[in-house]
């Protein structure tokens, strides 16, 4: 140190000539041997070196003191009351305590444990895309071994006095058993760790317990970008890199420490300000910076103590180096972000929050929101994933199809929020991502467009169960809907709300046929469960009669909602019906209000079978007015698994049994249901034929169905005949629409029968004008201008005796046109199929 001192007392020499200025900068040193002391180091105000840093002042020997770094020293030295009043100014490299705080003649270059302070208190409040704020934390102090900044950056947040102390609800350890005991503590009251120290320490107190988050403050720059294993989940708070770059002594480089830099960077702090000194009768200069030291870029604050950025690294989990995620500028106390999406080594890539409540945990982790990015639509067909608004007028309850990590998804719109959700939907959003049961939908997250927030749950492509019950065709009561598979279906039904009842979600309460969703291998799965805080249950004829009269939902108003499934499922009809009552207003008044008998849906008990009596005896017990007489799920479930064994004496048929005479069922009634679909098919097929024909000709329409497109073609001998009513404006004027409309109507009409007595073709009619050709489609050789001039004239007898049914004694009268000559054919647009023509 003594020979850089005389490096930069020499550098100094050299600025100050080169700015004319003509002083000599000296430097004493005055020391003692420290073989005469026992204890080591700075621990107490009666440090050795107080009184000869003393005397040295009193003998005025120099303008300025560089050191003391240690605190008690420095303390001794500035303190108002019982220390030195000062003339000249003292640098330290050190001096770390909150006492030597606000010292006029004290400048120190090394960061304060006030700026350490500030930085903990800014960082833990502060909220980041990796990181909620933090109000908890621990703080590990050690009796013993403790280098002068540890000591006094850790006692700078312990002590009371200081805003993070107040601010902040900390806990200080003080030996590593507290620390080890506190890791292993589950039900400890932050997950935030704070200590002092080196690699060492790590590694040490990684050996003994796992920790979910350290924040480990060292003076070292790690210039070494390799991070070991042990610092995987470690924060570090670094001073800022030093300009090794500055000299040229690579051994010097290799072997300062930050005290030693900065008694460097003092002497050239102090020839700085002498240099500016001189300078000031002839201009003004800045004397808070050292813009070139080892250092790096100096900046003062206004007390004197330096200001830097601390830079916080962390342990990629891509390239296992130190990463630096953000800087903290003490001068501004403000965070600049380094990385926006840091690889963290906790989990989801956050940071961990610093409470250990159990429920703040289930809030804090990611509950799965989905860039709409990731949702595409399931199919190229669809244009885009946006809600038409005529369908958002007609309905509450909105959903569209998507595709999302490769699976076909149903985007549900959640009506009732707008995408910031409170700390209980969010609960509820992580219980329900935990849900996986065969018979139960799956979710997978939430997703927000500019038109609304949506739930993403797995598709199940067959659609719901009310859409099944309603397609007779597709599902025959004779073949596929019989009572076997009827069963089966209410049995999945009732298994998958066994298990919601059983899980932390607990209860349904919009169970309906709309809610039950079928897949592709005809399993019944439920969905819509959960989040009642986001998804209220409505009122309809499926709510159970005591949540119509007062607002709620329950596990027996659950079982009421299946029972009136179960009845949609036995009678295939509409839900709830009954021959009594078509109003569902109606139905549901009446069961809200019963009267001396309570209003169900329609059972018929007559003429079934002692199996389905017992079905239909399972079913009027689960919509019981009294919810407590109605039996749980499990219950069901062993009903209807009784029920099904012995429903055709099957007590004893095997699995495969079973499955064969089922399969031969199925094949002695499959070649009617080929036969029902091709007549339907042949008649629809037909329909379309008709229709095609008349609306193009003959020739055209073979085409279409033959090649899909139809070739131009060139008529050589054709003739046109085109009309159009005289004075046509001025009728509408004196017109309804509709009377417009029919009187089109009537005149075209009887134009179209007097076209069916000559070989022409109606080309088209737009308005009051009339087109007709002859010589196409069909040609007809030279005749086309006689068959046009006989249809002329017929035309013309016709309107000379027509009379206006809205303008009766108004004459009508009509332009006609012909025009013989070479014609074009052909299909104009393929969007919409029209005939047009050329002439030529």
């Amino acid at each position: 140190m003594i020979f850089n001192s005389f490096l930069n007392i020499n550098r100094s020499y050299h600025f100050s000539i080169t700015q004319g200025l003509d002083f000599t900068l000296t430097a004493n040193y005055n020391g003692f041997n420290t073989t005469f002391y026992n204890r080591q180091g700075c621990g107490s105000s009666s440090c050795e070196g107080v009184d000869i840093l003393k005397k040295l002042y009193v003998s005025e020997v120099g303008c300025v003191m560089l050191g003391p770094s240690c605190t008690f020293a420095t303390y001794n030295l500035v303190d108002e009351e019982i220390g030195l009043i000062l003339s000249i100014p003292i640098i330290s490299a050190g001096s770390f305590g909150l006492s030597c705080d606000y010292k006029p003649k004290l400048t120190r270059l090394l960061p304060p444990a006030r700026k350490i302070s500030d930085f903990f208190l800014n960082f833990m409040n502060e909220t980041l895309p990796f990181k909620s704020p933090w109000q908890r934390t621990f703080v590990y102090k050690k009796a013993v071994n403790y280098t002068e900044d540890c000591f006094w950056y850790i006692n700078a947040l312990d002590a009371g006095s200081e805003n993070f102390a107040s601010a902040m609800d900390r806990e200080m350890l003080h030996s590593e058993e507290d620390l080890i005991k506190q890791l292993q503590n589950e039900e400890r009251h932050s997950n935030i760790f704070i200590l002092c120290g080196n690699t060492d320490d790590i590694v040490s107190i990684k050996a003994k317990a796992a920790w979910p988050g350290f924040f480990h403050f060292s003076h070292r720059y790690y210039k070494n970008t390799t991070s070991p294993a042990s610092m995987d989940n470690v924060l570090v708070v670094t001073l800022p890199k030093r300009n090794d770059d500055y000299g040229s002594n690579s051994t010097f480089n290799d072997t300062i420490n930050d005290y030693v830099a900065g008694y460097y960077d003092g002497t050239l702090l102090f020839g700085k300000v002498l240099r500016e000194r001189m300078l000031n009768k002839r201009q003004n200069m800045r004397s808070n910076d050292v813009p070139l030291s080892i250092g790096g870029h100096y900046v003062l604050d206004e007390y004197g103590d330096r200001d830097v950025n601390f830079s916080i690294i962390y342990t990629s989990v891509d390239t296992k180096q130190y990463e630096t995620l953000l800087v903290f500028d003490t001068s501004k106390n403000a965070t600049i972000e380094k990385m926006l999406n840091p690889a963290l080594f906790w989990e989801d890539g956050q940071l961990p929050s610093d409470m250990q409540n159990r429920k703040e945990r289930h809030i804090q982790k990611k509950w799965s929101h989905i860039d709409s990015h990731l949702i595409s639509p399931l199919d190229e067909r669809e244009v885009s994933l946006k809600i038409d608004d005529d369908k958002r007028k007609d309905s509450t309850y909105f959903s569209h199809r998507g595709r999302y990590d490769k699976k076909p998804v149903i985007l549900k719109e959640l009506i009732h929020t707008d995408g910031d959700f409170s700390e209980n939907q969010r609960i509820e959003l992580n219980t329900l991502l935990r849900i996986d049961y065969y018979n139960l939908t799956k979710f997978y997250g939430t997703v927000k467009f500019e038109y609304g927030v949506f739930g993403v749950f797995e598709l199940c492509q067959r659609g719901s169960l009310r859409y099944i019950l309603n397609d007779r065709i597709s599902y025959p009561d004779e073949t596929f809907m019989d009572m076997e598979f009827k069963i089966s279906v209410m049995y999945d039904i009732a298994k998958g709300m066994s298990y919601l009842h059983s899980s932390n979600i607990e209860v349904h309460g919009r169970l309906k046929s709309t809610n039950c969703v079928v897949d592709n291998r005809m399993v019944v799965k439920i969905t819509d469960f959960g989040c009642h805080t986001i998804l209220r249950p409505g009122r309809d004829v499926w709510t159970a009669p005591e949540h119509l009269r007062k607002d709620g939902v329950s596990q027996k108003g659950d079982v009421y909602s299946y029972a009136i499934i179960a009845n949609e499922i036995v009678v295939r009809q509409a839900p709830f019906y009954t021959q009594f009552c078509s109003n569902t207003a109606e139905k549901i008044y009446r069961v809200q209000y019963p009267s001396a008998t309570v209003f169900r849906p329609d059972l018929n008990f007559e003429g079934a079978s002692e199996r389905e009596i017992e079905l239909y005896m399972l079913i009027k017990n689960c919509w019981d007015e009294d919810p407590e007489r109605r039996p749980d799920f499990k219950k069901i479930e062993l009903t209807l698994g009784k029920i099904f064994s012995n429903l055709h004496n099957q007590a004893t048929e095997t699995y495969m049994d079973n499955l064969i005479r089922r399969l031969q069922m199925y094949s002695k009634t499959l070649e009617n249901l080929v036969e029902e679909r091709t007549s339907l098919y042949k008649a629809e097929r037909d329909r379309a034929d008709r229709l095609n024909f008349m609306l193009l000709p003959g020739p055209v329409v073979r085409s279409l169905k033959e090649t899909g497109r139809v070739e131009p073609e060139l008529f050589e001998e054709v003739t046109i005949y085109f009309s159009d009513i005289v004075g046509f404006t001025t009728l509408c004027h004196y017109s309804t629409p509709m009377e417009v409309v029919d009187m089109l109507n009537d005149i075209y009409r009887n134009f179209d029968s007097i076209l069916d007595n000559h070989d022409v073709y109606k080309v088209e009619t737009i308005g009051d004008a009339y087109m007709v050709a002859s010589g196409l489609p069909k040609r007809n050789g030279n005749r086309h201008a006689v068959d046009i001039a006989h249809m002329a004239l017929d035309i013309l007898a016709f309107v000379g005796t027509f009379e206006l049914q809205h303008l009766p004694g108004i004459p009508l009268w009509i332009r006609i046109g012909v025009h013989s000559g070479i014609h074009k054919e052909s299909i104009l647009s393929d969007n919409f199929k029209e005939l047009g023509t050329l002439n030529l």
